[in-house]
């Protein structure tokens, strides 16, 4: 059923097999439904600095560092970019409001495909561009046992954040993985171009306001229409890898 994306995938690749090993996996709008919070957040932010910002630009930015983006807005309304000290006293302010804000969910279909991956012995590694700790302290009690401490990286792990492959790279460093032994889980087209970047079999979900379409172009190997169809799709997709590779070889 899959067997089309796979095989676009191997050929754009330049990969001869695939082989789901580790899935390097996006936290906020895949795990949680955070995103809608994260934009108010930030254009609540930028607002009492005096620039309004539409909402809907900050699911484009999803997955950079927060000083990606600040610079971005400020060289949109100043020319300039935000000084060290500006990007730690307006990333602290759109922090602040973040937690402000009422709890965020666990996205539908998350536990689910994060269930699936266990039993299907495939390790896990968070990759987000997030550094709050808002969101990253819970995992352990929304998701028990998906992620160990020592795989994630966040946006203070890298130097250069999504779109640049450098997070997905860190990633399959830190799981001792290589492209073709990785799928990426994502549903920003950011952070769908680092992990196509990277190498890895890269897989698009909307989840939010942010069209297929844009998922696609940013370089997603296949894109599914919401996490809990995903889930459900999830072991066909990987059945689908491994017959490929059998017929394959």
């Amino acid at each position: 059923m899959y067997n089309s994306a796979i095989q676009r995938y191997l050929l754009r690749q330049s990969q001869i097999t695939l082989t789901p090993r580790v899935a390097l996996i996006d936290m906020d709008g895949t795990l949680y439904d955070s995103m809608p919070s994260h934009a108010r957040a930030w254009q609540q932010m930028m607002r009492e600095v005096g620039v309004e910002v539409p909402i809907d630009d900050f699911f484009m930015f999803e997955g950079r560092t927060g000083a990606s983006t600040i610079n971005i807005l400020f060289n949109r309304a100043f020319n300039r970019d935000a000084t060290p000290d500006e990007c730690k006293l307006l990333y602290r302010r759109k922090t602040e409001l973040f937690a402000e804000m009422p709890p965020v969910k666990p996205m539908p279909g998350a536990r689910e495909f994060l269930e699936f991956m266990q039993q299907a012995g495939i390790r896990r590694v968070l990759v987000t561009g997030s550094g709050q700790r808002t969101l990253i302290d819970r995992l352990e009690r929304d998701f028990p046992g998906a992620f160990s401490p020592d795989l994630m990286i966040t946006s203070r792990d890298v130097t250069h954040g999504k779109p640049d492959p450098e997070p997905y790279l860190a990633a399959m460093r830190m799981a001792g993985a290589q492209p073709n032994e990785c799928i990426v889980v994502e549903n920003a087209p950011l952070g769908v171009e680092s992990g196509s970047r990277a190498g890895a079999f890269t897989i698009g979900v909307t989840t939010g306001p942010i069209p297929a379409e844009a998922l696609e172009e940013a370089g997603a190997d296949i894109v599914f229409p919401s996490m809990p169809y995903f889930a459900d799709s999830l072991p066909m997709l990987i059945y689908g890898m491994i017959t490929t590779m059998n017929n394959y070889n």
